[in-house]
């Protein structure tokens, strides 16, 4: 029941967020209704009282209530069980509420909302970007005379519209993955990185846009670097309808199509079913990530909203400077999870001798802050053993360029602890565990299913840790999630404690069923939680040092490793 209550509120917050209104009971008791929630008013009024009380939301005279920024903050981290559902069905909804007629070009289209201040070297890449036709449309909508250094809302058409009109002509469509897409010589070649739309937390694009991750300036520039893109399936008898709204989207000033599969061919790398069609995509935030490449602060939101087409202006006229890609010629798309099973099932460390291989991590520093970087490895080793996987470390020497490899263990070694000692385990999250209270949450989940990097290499990326934070008692830490069956409980119980004796940490084993810091867990499943491995490295970007993240790489031997 307070899960539901909770549920509820986070909805009600939800409502007034994307409203970005002061709105009363009824209204917000109507949109409950629209999202399967029957509350009457007084029920909305009775929730409304305690996220009063909570400060987030604030009544508004006789208006109603707004959204406070405490609010928004909350929604931000959420019920996080209900946020990794919440993302794809935002996108379904959204494609659901795409009403643009391909033939005619009325109606209303799904829009980026990206947020920037207004200057001229900014708007200069960003239509050498369009220039080029690297996006979704040239189609832009933003104030008609910004003033110079102003905050302005600048959106463009998200990838996502294209879903909408497939589904609007009567074709089935499935989202699958947002990712990154490598371009040689102008021709898009194959998915490098790959998120997979369901189960989480982080819009799968909003993942791929800070700037080390993207080269969009490259791509304009020399027809060399990475993109992001996304992937869609069909039906095969849907082919020849598909190519045809297409052509009709194109006359329109929408394109971004990279390429459209054949009956179960690979499209850039990701497998295809028979009797299906792949579909790839740019990413309508393509020209926004170029700007951020250059160091410009620009806050990109995706599918935040739909608007009227025929509302928004042609910033450029577009020549595509892509060109058409040929037969696949480079290997499939590689998931975390294979790779990972495939690292677990060689996991033999010893319970009782200590000794035997270990998954690690291998990320790299260049060689000459070699010493400050140890240095703060000893701090939270020391300050924070219960937030780093394992005691156990190692350098390595990079071949190349003045690099020194860091060697840590990964938690996926629990898993092989536990699998080798008949503990079925089943990997399911990498997150980001809040500690700065006496009931730890995690506000950020990704699933290992369906991605192609260690979502912890993202985080570390998009700088959204505070290990150093943590290790003082308040603070964002790397952690994971997996489950296992609720009848080997004890049994996993008994091995953990003396993988604790060995040196290694474990932070949570649940009960039955049992929400995990917040984290939900399949029926009749148990989740445990450990620490990140990355998290001492984590810290060293956090101290601005260049760090190279590399999750779930190798096998090493504990006893050619070092102990702090």
């Amino acid at each position: 029941m307070p899960q539901e209550t909770d549920r509820k509120m986070m909805e009600i917050l939800r409502i007034l967020f994307d409203r970005e209104e002061v709105l009363g009971a009824k209204t917000i008791a109507d949109e409950l209704k629209k999202k399967g929630y029957d509350l009457g008013e007084r029920a909305v009024r009775y929730h409304m009282r305690i996220l009063d009380e909570k400060g987030f939301t604030e009544r508004i005279g006789y208006a109603g209530r707004q959204i406070t920024d405490k609010g928004i903050k909350e929604l931000e981290k959420g019920l996080i069980y209900d946020q990794v559902d919440f993302i794809f069905s935002k996108f379904e909804d959204m494609i659901y509420q795409t009403t643009l007629n391909p033939s005619n070009g009325t109606g209303k289209v799904i829009v980026n909302t990206s947020s920037f201040k207004y200057e001229k070297n900014v708007m200069d890449i960003l239509k050498s970007v369009f220039k080029k036709g690297i996006a979704v449309s040239h189609y832009v909508n933003f104030p008609e005379i910004p003033k110079e250094g102003s905050e302005i809302k600048f959106e463009t058409i998200c990838g996502t519209t294209i879903d909408g009109m497939l589904l609007g002509q009567g074709i089935p469509v499935i989202p699958k993955y947002g990712g990154i897409v490598k371009v040689e010589d102008f021709i898009p070649t194959r998915f490098t990185e790959l998120i997979s739309y369901k189960k989480t937390s982080m819009t799968p694009l909003e993942a791929f846009t800070d700037k080390n991750m993207t080269s969009v300036l490259e791509v304009i520039d020399n027809g060399n670097g990475n993109i992001p893109a996304n992937f869609r399936i069909i039906p095969k008898s849907a082919r020849k309808s598909a190519v045809k709204i297409f052509e009709n989207l194109q006359k329109l000033g929408i394109t971004g199509l990279l390429k459209i599969g054949e009956e179960g061919e690979s499209v850039l790398g990701i497998p295809v079913d028979d009797n299906m069609i792949g579909i790839s995509v740019i990413g309508g935030i393509t020209p926004l990530c170029a700007a951020k490449e250059a160091s410009f602060d620009v806050n990109i939101k995706l599918a935040e909203n739909t608007i009227e087409f025929s509302e928004m202006q042609s910033l450029v006229k577009p020549k595509s400077i892509l060109k058409k890609t040929g037969p696949e010629i480079h290997g499939k798309v590689e998931f975390l999870l294979s790779k990972a099973w495939n690292l677990i099932y060689k996991v033999n460390f010893d319970l009782e001798t200590h000794q035997g291989n270990v998954i690690t991590n291998l990320s790299y520093v260049k060689s000459e802050e070699l010493d400050d970087a140890l240095d703060i490895f000893e701090e939270v080793m020391n300050k924070g053993p219960q937030y780093c996987t394992s005691k156990y470390f190692t350098t390595i020497p990079k071949k190349e360029s003045g690099q020194i490899g860091i060697a840590t263990v990964c938690s996926l070694t629990l898993d092989g602890i536990l699998v080798k000692n008949g503990v079925s385990t089943t990997p399911q999250y990498g997150g980001i565990l809040e500690t700065d209270d006496k009931k730890p949450r995690f506000i950020e989940l990704t699933a290992y299913s369906g991605s192609s990097l260690d979502p912890h290499e993202i985080y570390i990326a998009k700088s959204m840790t505070s290990v150093s934070e943590a290790i003082n008692g308040a603070g964002r830490v790397l952690a994971s999630l997996r489950e296992v069956p609720y009848i080997a409980r004890p049994l996993a119980v008994d091995i953990l404690e003396e993988v604790q004796d060995a040196g290694f940490s474990v932070l949570k084993i649940g009960k039955p069923s049992e929400l995990v810091y917040n984290a939900k867990v399949e029926r009749y499943h148990v989740g445990i939680v450990a620490p990140g491995g990355l998290n001492p490295i984590s810290a060293l970007k956090e101290h601005g040092m260049d760090v190279e993240p590399k999750a779930v790489e190798t096998l090493m031997k504990v006893s050619d490793m070092e102990e702090f």
